[in-house]
């Protein structure tokens, strides 16, 4: 496998002198306006990057580099708040908003760490859908597909292409049911959803709050763990490679292999042969929390669907309905039959499950399996087709919103390839708060996965 420039051979040329930052800004707009996919971004802050980068050019020519990432580009999904942008969430209800006045603390985090905002990637409307389709903004395509145009996965499909096609070394995605890790899977990057609440989340545009987190998008989990320190206003990252011989997964033999493209368990299969013969401890067994999840959604309503219904139920009452995407529309009001004893029941019993997975668990025991059960179809079909839409998407999402519902963290990295030679994603994951541990073992997973070990 080869890679493109990552955030670390980047940090090297900058920080050695060898690349200035404004050099590098230059260079990253220029592929983007040759790139020739105009539904990869929303909005290009040329002149805030220019700003930024010229700050820590100077930085660096003093002597006072940031840290690792000072001067390096990144992009963020179009719901973060950046000062004298408007936040439109890939919807074009929201267009004529009023600029935001202030960054997002989490925007103003990475900035203080050195790095370059480029602009905002498109996405899903509202993000309500793991397609990446948008009727509004265009679709971004796959740059990995090489037969027809394949969709990048949702809701962060901006974030995803930028990054797979080059265009940045990192982007910034939000994830309520796999919305950073269905990209990076679908496109062959790594992409890592924290914990939620490990970031700030005030003035990032939610969808639905009890399962909202956020999450970087890289080529490397190198590049995720110093994204991550930034975002989370560390000056430099603190977690350490784990020892592959003292870890353990465990590989459910529930919902998660159900319908699943051959060729994506045997990618799968051969990554879970290579960390055995690396020391990793592999064992498999039912979880019947996992069943219990879908069974919940079926009897109550899914509670994405309710917060969501919440958030935009005015919305939906008024005019600006007629301006959104009929399938985000139609998905939306879904949530109107959902009563508020479903609702409670749902919060109730998430709690039981959430005790109930943890407790299984046994000491130091990460989950594994493939990030989604296909590689990315083709776009003009599920455009064609409502019915077939709707259910590709269930599929897409049924794998990663397990551990948004348990709360748990969980990160995608590319581990081979399937039909159509489109990337396969290899999921880890952890309980809530576990991040650090989750990330130590996918720094050295990585390596046994790209044969570098």
């Amino acid at each position: 496998m080869t890679r493109p420039t990552t955030l670390a051979s980047l940090s090297v040329l900058v920080q050695g002198g060898k690349l200035d930052p404004v050099d590098l800004v230059d260079q990253t707009y220029a592929a983007i306006d040759a790139h020739g996919d105009y539904a990869i971004f929303t909005e290009l802050t040329r002149d805030r990057a220019r700003r930024d980068a010229e700050a820590a050019s100077r930085r660096l020519r003093a002597g006072r580099s940031l840290g690792l990432l000072d001067g390096l580009p990144l992009a963020w999904k179009d719901l973060f708040d950046m000062a004298g942008s408007v936040t439109t969430a890939g919807s074009t209800v929201l267009r004529t908003s009023a600029a935001a006045t202030k960054d997002a603390p989490v925007v103003t985090a990475v900035s203080a760490a050195g790095m370059v905002s480029i602009g905002r990637t498109n996405m899903s409307e509202f993000a309500f859908s793991g397609l990446g389709i948008n009727p509004h903004y265009g679709t971004p395509r796959n740059p990995a597909a090489t037969d027809v145009e394949r969709i990048p996965g949702g809701s962060s499909s901006g974030s995803g292409v930028a990054v797979a096609a080059g265009l940045v070394p990192a982007a910034i995605g939000t994830d309520t049911g796999g919305s950073v890790r269905i990209p990076a899977a679908l496109t062959g990057i790594v992409g890592y959803k924290a914990t939620r609440g490990r970031y700030a989340m005030k003035g990032v545009f939610p969808l639905a709050e009890s399962l909202d987190s956020l999450g970087p998008l890289c080529h490397t989990v190198q590049d995720v763990v110093w994204v991550d320190a930034a975002m989370h206003g560390l000056t430099a990252p603190t977690v350490r490679r784990a020892d592959l011989s003292g870890v353990a997964l465990v590989v459910p033999e529930t919902i998660v292999f159900d319908d699943a493209e051959p060729e994506v368990v045997e990618a799968f299969e051969d990554t879970i042969r290579r960390l055995e013969k690396a020391g990793v401890t592999v064992s498999r067994r039912a979880f019947p929390t996992f069943s219990a999840i879908f069974g919940l959604m079926a009897r109550h309503g899914a509670l994405v669907t309710a917060e969501a219904y919440a958030l935009h139920r005015q919305r939906l009452a008024g005019p600006e309905a007629n301006a959104m995407d009929p399938r985000v529309v139609a998905r939306t009001r879904l949530g109107e039959k959902i009563t508020m004893p479903d609702y409670i029941a749902l919060l109730d019993a998430r709690d039981q499950l959430i005790h109930e997975t943890v407790e299984g668990l046994r000491p130091n025991e990460l989950i594994a399996h493939p990030t989604l059960p296909h590689v990315a179809p083709p776009i003009a079909p599920l455009i064609e087709d409502d019915e077939l839409f709707f259910k590709t998407n269930a599929k897409t999402l049924r794998n990663t919103s397990i551990g948004n519902f348990l709360d748990f963290c969980g990160i995608s990295i590319p581990c081979g390839l399937g039909a159509a030679e489109m990337p396969v994603g290899f999921q880890l994951a952890a309980p809530h708060h576990q991040d650090d541990r989750l990330l130590a073992v996918a720094l050295s997973a990585e390596a046994i996965i790209w044969g570098e070990a």
